[in-house]
């Protein structure tokens, strides 16, 4: 193992988006049993710091590898294509249209029936973003599309948790 290879590397996958979650997890399992700071009490203190490092470095590559949204993310940096996020919010106008209408229908749902339905339109809207960023990183390799698309999924993924506040509202 080395700690400057990138996630992928580390997890002996393919530098891609489409990945099967069982075999994140299976691979994440056995680093984490190779790298436990247990197997190397015998060897001391300075061992034990190296393997705990190891166990730092394989659980983040893990939670960026088991998430569609940060690997896609992941993957668009690695390729030259940074999210920036927190500075760069333009999205077109369409998407934004979408927002707007999903806002004033969150702001009018009166009852956990209509909660619902808006949350399965999100869950759908989320779903094909995520086959957009498959078909921009793995087929077309258009990483500065793929970073586009990774920020409206941000965009989405904190509408839904607006969902969810939403409804723990209505349950109080």
């Amino acid at each position: 193992m080395n700690l400057q290879s990138d996630d992928f590397e580390l997890f002996g996958l393919p530098r891609q988006f489409a990945q099967e979650r069982s075999a994140i997890d299976a691979r994440w399992k056995e680093l984490q049993r190779e790298a436990h700071p247990d197997r190397f009490a015998a060897q001391g203190a300075a061992a034990q710091r190296v393997a705990m490092q190891w166990s730092v470095r394989i659980n983040e590559a893990y939670q960026r590898l088991k998430d569609p949204m940060r690997r896609a993310a992941y993957l668009c940096e690695l390729h030259g294509a940074p999210i920036r996020a927190e500075d760069n919010t333009a999205m077109p106008a369409q998407f934004l249209m979408q927002q707007m209408d999903w806002r004033e229908a969150l702001e009018e749902a009166a009852s956990a029936a209509a909660l619902d339905a808006l949350d399965d339109e999100v869950a759908s809207a989320r779903s094909a973003a995520l086959r957009q960023c498959q078909q921009l990183i793995d087929e077309q390799r258009d990483y500065a599309g793929a970073s586009r698309q990774v920020r409206a999924l941000m965009f989405i993924a904190r509408f839904a948790d607006d969902i969810e506040r939403r409804r723990d509202q209505q349950g109080q």
